[in-house]
């Protein structure tokens, strides 16, 4: 593959170094909490997540597209796996690691072999009842924290009946803190949005607690944490292991993507050129092997941390490769910083991110235009909440995917007519009365014509026999599969045995004509019957 690494510095010049060191450190400051609240989410030590930091820096700079996607730990992913994983016990560890090399392999997979459109399966209605969900995920997991409570047992729904019936119960001081961070980095987003708000929050919460003494008033903190050993090996791949995470890497790879492609297309960095999801799906897939190499956790793509670059004017991933250089140095040095950070400061940190996913204007606007599809929402929220959440993923992929079958079975043929002075022929509407031509039946596909819906369009298409002259508009056509094929064929024919001339108009997808030919359907209908427009075939073939 040409061009297989170091794309993201194309047209790098001396001149860019300031913008991406500023980028590179504001990027540092913000995910460097996020990071470390993004392990504990996940039931890991905090400091893997510095680990996670600086396997998708180094791994998406040296092979993805983007220069400016951010990848690292990632709040999405996270509860999927933690969920799914949680019975792993002593080998917990060892299992991401692996789940991470299996996910990269899977994105990498997907990303040589072109398979982008995979990441647009999930529609925006199902994409936003996921995201709620991870959110109430997220308030599950982290409230214990915030309110200075035991975890309390069971599945999500659970857990939040008992923390609602305990929060009378909740340690003032760590409420304090977890909730007054999350409004502080709520009011720096709004007031600075270029401000380390999240760091300022967690550091100022630390000195807090420092200063006034508040581990002594049970306030819990993150203890000190012993520098992590980098080195890369192979994680503990074996039978048992590979049985655990091979088809939860799939679900947790297919996020990725959907992820990924989303925020790679928001962030284009030339226009002209657009986005090279595929190479990105490779870069956030070798991000994932390295961090099974280094002993940590799936990464993902972050649209936050990605704006944060492109605001901040970063012009390659040279401002990821600094903002993991950071992360990777606390990682290794400096345990002892972080040792009296409040847990509820990282608690709130993720509060925030809840809050930040929960896409409450794309609800309202969905409810408004397609009350139908709202219905995906509550739909997937309740999936992802109360089953699994591994399960529920796969039920809300499932669901995307069903929508999208079903938009495609309800396709039907359209009636057209000409525009009363012109030659165009358009689908009937009740717009204004259109032309008509005696003894001439035009009409066109809403969709390709598949097994999904080829029964019942064939089959009306076969009823119209009692005109001359049918011409069929192509355009919607652009492709056909061996089903669509043979029963467009039979209809043609019994048509044809009825006595009507049958033709087509604007069979404009190449693809098209060419599965047209090779299932004998230009022999069916005759090469001189298919006409680059309706006008044309009803001026040859229509009643003089």
């Amino acid at each position: 593959m040409a061009n297989a690494w170091l794309a993201t510095f194309a047209g790098w010049r001396p001149r860019d170094l300031g913008p991406d060191l500023l980028a590179g450190l504001t990027l540092a400051a913000i995910a460097i909490p996020e990071q470390m609240a993004t392990a504990r989410l996940g039931g890991m030590p905090p400091e893997l997540g510095f680990l996670a930091l600086a396997a998708g820096g180094v791994g998406f700079a040296l092979f993805g597209a983007s220069r400016r996607l951010s990848v690292g730990a990632d709040s999405t992913i996270t509860p999927i796996f933690a969920g799914a994983l949680a019975l792993a016990g002593p080998h917990y560890l060892g299992a991401v690691a692996v789940l991470a090399l299996l996910v990269g392999v899977a994105l990498v997979a997907a990303g040589a072999l072109r398979l982008g459109f995979v990441a647009d399966l999930l529609s925006i209605p199902v994409t936003t009842g996921f995201l709620a969900g991870v959110a109430v995920h997220i308030v599950a997991s982290q409230a214990p924290a915030l309110m200075g409570l035991p975890v309390p047992p069971g599945p999500t729904p659970e857990k939040l009946w008992t923390l609602a019936h305990q929060i009378g119960a909740a340690h003032p001081l760590e409420l304090a803190l977890g909730l007054g961070v999350t409004a502080a980095i709520v009011a720096g987003e709004k007031l600075a949005p270029r401000a380390p708000s999240a760091l300022a929050a967690v550091a100022a919460a630390t000195v807090l607690t420092v200063a006034f003494g508040l581990e002594a008033q049970g306030v819990a903190t993150l203890g000190a944490i012993s520098g992590v050993e980098l080195s890369l090996r192979p994680p503990p791949v074996t039978y048992a292991a590979l049985r655990e995470t091979a088809g939860l890497a799939l679900i947790v790879a297919a996020v990725a993507m959907m992820q990924t492609a989303a925020t790679s297309r928001a962030f284009i960095d030339d226009p002209a050129r657009g986005a090279d999801v595929n190479r990105d799906f490779i870069g956030v897939g070798a991000a994932n092997m390295l961090a099974g190499f280094l002993g940590a956790f799936p990464v993902n793509a972050s649209p936050p941390r990605t704006a944060v670059v492109a605001e901040t004017g970063g012009r390659s991933q040279l401002g990821g490769l600094v903002a993991a250089a950071l992360g990777l140095g606390l990682a290794l040095y400096g345990g002892g910083l972080i040792a009296h950070m409040p847990k509820a400061a990282l608690a709130g940190v993720l509060l925030f991110v809840a809050m930040r996913i929960v896409r409450v204007r794309a609800m309202i606007d969905v409810a408004r235009r397609a009350w139908a599809e709202f219905l995906l929402i509550p739909i997937t929220l309740a999936a992802i909440v109360a089953l699994p959440i591994e399960q529920g993923v796969g039920a809300g992929i499932a669901l995307s995917i069903l929508h999208g079958l079903w938009t495609v079975t309800r396709a039907r043929l359209v009636p057209f007519e000409r525009i009363p002075g012109t030659s165009i022929w358009w689908p009937k509407s009740g717009a204004g009365a259109g032309e008509t031509v005696a003894g001439v039946k035009v009409v066109g596909l809403q969709a390709p014509l598949s097994f999904l819906n080829a029964y019942e369009i064939c089959d009306a298409l076969a009823r119209l026999s009692d005109c001359k002259l049918l011409v069929i508009e192509a355009d919607a056509i652009v492709e056909l599969d061996y089903t669509g094929a043979k029963l467009l064929g039979e209809a043609i024919r019994r048509l044809q045995a009825g006595g009507v001339t049958v033709a087509v108009a604007r069979l404009e997808a190449v693809r098209a004509e060419e599965e047209f030919r090779r299932h004998g359907l230009m022999t069916e209908i005759g090469e001189n019957r298919v006409f680059h427009s309706v006008e044309e075939a009803v001026r040859a073939l229509g009643p003089r």
